[in-house]
């Protein structure tokens, strides 16, 4: 089951939502909003540290995120979405973790080889 934080009423599959949707809308404030500033960012290709390393990323590579299932237990929030890279949409899951009702931990999973295949 998914904790609620006190401060903000959030479940950590509802900061997860939220934090996802502002991403989709381009809400880069308020996608940082719900991350702490020691965020630590970890994929298939490569990984950053801090908040405003992930958040300037976000502003520039602008994904799109179709959310397919969210799992939470506690301060543990799974969760599988298409993300749209370089048009093509990428099954992707994602393992976020919580603290103080913001997210700190981000590692997502996704089979890579399409964005290295050549298009003809």
């Amino acid at each position: 089951m998914a904790t609620e934080n006190k401060s903000t009423g959030l479940t950590s599959k509802e900061t997860l939502l939220s934090f996802l949707n502002a991403l989709n809308e381009e809400d880069f404030e308020t996608a940082r909003s719900f991350v702490t500033d020691d965020l630590r960012f970890e994929g298939v290709l490569g990984a950053r540290d801090g908040a405003a390393a992930y958040v300037t990323d976000m502003e520039r590579m602008k994904f799109k995120y179709a959310i397919k299932n969210v799992i939470a237990e506690g301060n543990d929030v799974a969760a599988l979405f298409d993300v749209t890279i370089q048009g093509m949409e990428i099954l992707t899951a994602g393992w976020y973790h919580l603290t103080g009702g913001k997210i700190n931990s981000i590692r997502v999973i996704f089979d890579p080889r399409p964005l290295f295949e050549k298009k003809d």
